[in-house]
């Protein structure tokens, strides 16, 4: 048998290889001759990077970039097994993980080191990124992934504008550089949420918080940004304000479709896409994956349902196996996964399932698949005739 086996990441626990390898050692007791290919999923969130480079025989690398407030990062990006396509967190480079929540600051936090980071991706002989968007400590719209990519963004006097949003107030036009740094490059970005650049649902209003901005900051990041936006309309002629997901990660959506020529897209199909599952599907008899929750939510399109679907497109039962199931789950059996199967073997603290997340996983899968087998058996036929 030929076993699919792409799960995503359990978070604070195992990482998607991590998690790939203990459905492995589950699936290899309950059918010891089967043909095995570990994918590693994610949704163009955190622990994308090593879900891609794993899947696909990529590679890691490193740049030393500015980070969120100036300081400097060491960032890992990852080139992916077909020698052209690189990719991106951008939390990486700019992410709220990088800035203790007493030092967040909207206003001057900037995502000049994730344009860094582009950079050295396309140095490094990509034509192809990947980026994906969550996790940010920035409200600047991109502005300073748009400065370190050659672009000049200018007050009145014809001054350069320092970082973070809070200095976009003064931005009186946009100067094109000599030579873009992305010709011939294709930006497809991870982006999950459809919140408009500015308004009540905007980037300030919705993810401001967060970030340290209080009420009245609040107020005027969103003004800024919709100041942002109009400059960007004039001297670039491109619309941005609007477009859905132009306001995640502080408007780093909106900066990458002006600046980058990005396309946004959900993340689970893009890293579909990016590890050539559907192909990796074909002649496939059966397909696992995994994440750390499975409820009402995740038909609406996480990773786990993601892979299901495809897989039911091309003939392949799914079987899930998640951390929790809460309610609503049994929708996801409507959108591919034929059978879903807790991590639990019975009552447990988060702790302990958490310490003991790999264990659990390789016994769950290797259960989930002995089941699979019981339905295909008929009288007379033995589990090894099964499990050929």
């Amino acid at each position: 048998m030929k076993v699919i086996v792409a799960p995503d990441k359990f978070k604070g626990s195992l990482s998607a290889p991590e998690a790939a390898r203990s459905i492995a050692r589950g699936v290899g007791r309950a059918i010891p001759g089967a043909t095995l290919d570990l994918v590693p999923m994610a949704d163009g969130g955190e622990g994308t990077v090593e879900a891609l480079v794993e899947a696909t025989g990529g590679h890691y690398r490193e740049a030393t970039v500015t980070g969120p407030l100036g300081e400097a990062v060491v960032a890992r990006y990852g080139r992916l097994g077909d020698g052209r396509t690189a990719v991106i967190e951008m939390a990486a480079a700019s992410g709220l993980v990088l800035v203790p929540p007493l030092l967040r600051d909207p206003m001057r936090a900037s995502t000049f080191g994730t344009g860094e980071l582009i950079r050295a991706a396309i140095l490094g002989g990509a034509d192809r990124l990947i980026v994906g968007i969550g996790g940010s400590a920035t409200n600047d719209g991109g502005a300073g992934m748009a400065q370190a990519l050659g672009y000049r963004l200018l007050d009145d006097r014809g001054d350069d504008l320092p970082p973070g949003g809070g200095p976009l107030a003064r931005l009186a036009r946009i100067a094109r550089p000599d030579l873009d740094p992305l010709a011939g490059v294709t930006v497809a970005v991870a982006c999950d949420v459809a919140n408009p650049l500015c308004g009540p649902r905007g980037a300030s209003s919705v993810y401001g918080p967060q970030k340290g901005a209080t009420p009245e900051l609040v107020a005027i990041l969103d003004r800024n940004l919709e100041h942002f936006a109009r400059i960007i309309r004039r001297d670039l002629g491109v619309d941005v304000a609007d477009v859905p997901g132009s306001g995640a990660a502080g408007g780093l959506g909106a900066g990458l479709i002006a600046f980058a020529g990005g396309e946004l897209g959900p993340g689970v199909s893009l890293v579909i896409e990016a590890v050539g599952l559907a192909k990796r599907l074909a002649g496939a008899d059966l397909c696992l994956t995994a994440e750390g929750a499975l409820d009402a939510s995740s038909a609406f399109g996480k990773t786990a349902v993601g892979v299901a679907r495809l897989a039911r497109s091309e003939g392949v039962p799914t079987l899930a196996i998640a951390g929790s199931i809460g309610p609503g789950a049994e929708d996801v059996l409507s959108e591919g996964i034929d059978a879903y199967f807790s991590l639990c073997p019975g009552p447990a603290s988060l702790e302990d399932a958490m310490g003991r997340a790999s264990e659990w996983l390789e016994a769950a899968a290797e259960q989930a698949v002995r089941a699979f087998l019981a339905g295909l058996r008929g009288p007379g036929i033995s589990t090894e005739e099964t499990s050929r």
